[in-house]
């Protein structure tokens, strides 16, 4: 058994519900109705035709993927590793490892054959499923070179059409309308503090896994739901994958917790957003927070219904730099996110400026009677947010981690995790504004990258080349490279197998343009 922390109080104390607890009511209360949907353009970046699934539907798929994880002999706890697109197949994967008793993985989209290694090797994973295809990469031959590289998979698994020989298809499982039931398993202990999933930091020393139990996951939905009052049975549109911690509260956890509708939208297509905003009758939108200012001026926050609007800032820094709020009905949330550490959401008051979250404890929502605390934020000695709380993790992963490795996610004897984001403290109102990113570390639209060892992966592959980060208004920051052979120099890089961003940075502009 792994649990996330045995003897902590909110532990002994607090709920045994887990995510699949929450599902399980949310089907038994409305089996008829829509619980996921896909982007409709959905065979425009992957295989397969748009899916709606009712809770009923979506419930025996969860059961069915739990059975045949089970039917392949992967051991309780096994590690899973997830690289699937923002599609119905992302959520229900996360779903079925949990109720097959297992941990789950999610590793980001444009993670190729060097991250995935790096990462699935340090957990010893049995597992990886993928899509046949994203765009134009072939996931299949990438997942089955991370196989081939990590002694500990066993099994490499796929959704959609000409997966490559010896994966195991997940597609069928679709039209298994009558699975075999999955025993619960039986836990010694609070099922709840078990350890749901991991997730991965960038640090500039490089990787570190972050586990965290259902408990953990569950704070962190409430800090948004709450914060944001998204209301029972609501209608959500999301365009953050459930890649990451934020990803996941963002998106998974409100979805669960007001078993309303989830619909998903692989970014980004102004046009297929418009629709699904009509056609779903959305209530609640997720969008980065650089992009909900352009996309309010160009009128497609404008359809009728829609009731909260989440901006999530993956570079909190940014926040207080952004636009009034002007948006007539509906109401605007800022999510301000620590890597993996933790979010915290603000909502916008009536002036439509962004409202900065005093230090202290943090309830969502604010300033409410009957509110929940969620986090404690506090200013560290050297002048970076550090923060606390039911969302926070504070083990090690796997156990004894910290014994073994130099790299594992850590708390203080408090439980206090510096984030390392560079704050300030306003004099009046005792409220924190973040103003710089953690040293060593750039964010590419939402990718987080330690500088040093990008300049030395690029220096290795091309002595001669040169790597800089420029500011970008969308993107936080942009790579831009410079090589007397761009090609030759592109090609090394992706050999490396890293992020195809990296080599993306040295394509050349004008040609491009030119072309164009």
């Amino acid at each position: 058994m792994i649990l996330g922390d045995p003897n902590a109080a909110s532990v002994s104390a607090g709920s045994r519900t887990t995510l699949d607890n929450i599902f399980q009511s949310a089907a038994a209360r409305r089996p008829d109705a829509i619980a996921l949907a896909d982007p409709p353009n959905r065979a425009s970046f992957t295989d397969g035709a748009p899916r709606r699934l009712t809770y009923a539907q979506a419930d025996r798929m969860v059961t069915a993927i739990a059975g045949r994880l089970r039917r392949l002999g992967l051991a309780t706890d096994a590690v899973i590793g997830l690289q699937l697109p923002n599609t119905i197949e992302s959520v229900l994967m996360l779903l079925g490892v949990m109720r097959a008793g297992m941990i789950a993985t999610p590793l980001p989209l444009l993670w190729r054959r060097a991250d995935a290694v790096a990462a699935l090797s340090r957990l010893g994973a049995r597992a990886i499923v993928t899509s046949a295809r994203v765009g134009g990469l072939d996931h299949c031959e990438l997942a089955m070179q991370v196989g081939a590289e990590i002694f500990a998979i066993r099994y490499v698994c796929g959704f959609g059409d000409k997966l490559a020989d010896g994966m195991i298809p997940f597609d069928d499982l679709f039209t298994d309308h009558t699975p075999d039931p999955v025993p619960p398993l039986a836990r010694d202990h609070n099922p709840a503090a078990h350890v749901a999933l991991v997730t991965w930091e960038v640090t500039p020393d490089g990787l570190v896994p972050v586990a965290r139990n259902h408990l953990e996951l569950i704070s962190g939905g409430l800090a948004v739901m709450l914060e944001a009052g998204i209301e029972p049975d609501a209608a959500i549109l999301s365009t953050c994958p459930a890649s990451s911690f934020a990803g996941i509260a963002l998106t998974v956890l409100p979805w669960l917790l007001t078993g309303g509708t989830l619909s998903l939208h692989q970014p980004f297509d102004p046009a297929v957003f418009a629709a699904q905003c009509n056609d779903d009758r959305c209530t609640t939108v997720i969008l980065p927070g650089p992009l909900v200012p352009r996309l309010l001026d160009a009128g497609l926050l404008s359809h009728a219904g829609l009731i909260n609007v989440l901006a999530v800032w993956r570079a909190p820094e940014r926040l207080m730099a952004s636009p009034a709020w002007g948006h007539p009905s509906a109401r605007l949330t800022d999510v301000l996110v620590f890597g993996e550490t933790a979010l915290l959401g603000s909502r916008r008051d009536s002036d439509g400026r962004p409202a900065p979250i005093p230090l202290g404890v943090v309830n969502a929502p604010r300033d409410a009677a009957g509110a929940v605390p969620v986090a404690e934020l506090t200013r560290s000695g050297a002048g970076t947010v550090a923060l606390r709380g039911p969302m926070v993790p504070r083990h090690a992963f796997p156990p004894g981690a910290e014994r073994t490795a130099a790299l594992h996610f850590k708390a203080d004897a408090g439980g206090l995790v510096d984030t390392g984001y560079a704050c300030r403290v306003e004099r009046e109102t005792r409220a924190m504004v973040v103003t710089g990113p953690p040293p060593g570390l750039i964010s590419v639209g939402g990718y987080r990258f330690a500088l040093g060892e990008l300049q030395d992966l690029v220096s290795r592959a091309d002595p001669g080349a040169t790597l800089a980060v420029l500011p970008d208004a969308l993107a936080g920051h942009r790579l831009a490279g410079n090589t007397a052979d761009r090609d030759t120099l592109q090609s090394a890089l992706a050999g490396l197998g890293i992020n195809p961003l990296v080599a993306d940075a040295f394509r050349n502009r004008r040609r491009q343009a030119a072309a164009a």
